[in-house]
C-alpha cells in the first residue's frame, strides 16, 4: 500500500509541495516562490532525499536574479541527481539539468562550458519519453545547440 494505491504510485508529498510552489512562480510571484522553495530546502536539509533536493534546486535556480546564484543552484541539482543516479526519474532529468547549466554558462560568457553541457544534454536525451515534455526538452536542446554553434553531430558547426 505504501508504494501502490489501486494500481497507481502514491503521490510524493514533497514533490507535490514543490509543484505547488512552481505553479506560484509560473503565476508571476517569483519572490514568494523563492522564499517558499528556500523554506523547503531548509526543511529537507543536506541529508534529504536526493530526488527531492535535485528537483528543489532545479526549480530554485529559476527563481534567482543573479546568474551566479542560478548556476550555483543548478550545480546543486546536478550533484543531488548524481547521488540518486540509478533512478529512472533522475535519468529523465539529466537532459534538462545539463540544458540549464548550458544556459547558465552561456549567460556568464563561458561558451566552452556551455557547449560541454549542451553536448551532455543531447547525449542524455535518449532517456526522455516521446511525450510533450520530452519533445519540449529536445527542442530546447536544439535551440541551445544553434545558439552555441553546435551542429547536430554534437561538434562545432
Amino acid at each position: 500500500m505504501a508504494e501502490q494505491r489501486q494500481g497507481q504510485a502514491t503521490p510524493d508529498a514533497v514533490l507535490t509541495r514543490i509543484g505547488q510552489v512552481v505553479m506560484l512562480h509560473h503565476g508571476g510571484d517569483r519572490e514568494e516562490a523563492r522564499r517558499r522553495l528556500l523554506d523547503l530546502w531548509t526543511e529537507l536539509g543536506e541529508d534529504g532525499d536526493p530526488l527531492h533536493r535535485c528537483t528543489l534546486a532545479h526549480y530554485l535556480a529559476d527563481t534567482q536574479d543573479d546568474p551566479f546564484d542560478e548556476l550555483a543552484w543548478d550545480l546543486r541539482a546536478l550533484t543531488a541527481a548524481e547521488e540518486h543516479e540509478g533512478s529512472l526519474e533522475v535519468r529523465a532529468l539529466y537532459p534538462s539539468l545539463h540544458l540549464n547549466l548550458a544556459a547558465d554558462y552561456e549567460k556568464l560568457g563561458r561558451s566552452e562550458a556551455a557547449r560541454t553541457h549542451v553536448r551532455r544534454a543531447r547525449r542524455a536525451a535518449g532517456a526522455l519519453r516521446d511525450d510533450s515534455y520530452g519533445d519540449g526538452v529536445r527542442a530546447a536542446i536544439s535551440r541551445m545547440e544553434l545558439r552555441l554553434g553546435e551542429g547536430a553531430s554534437g561538434g562545432p558547426a
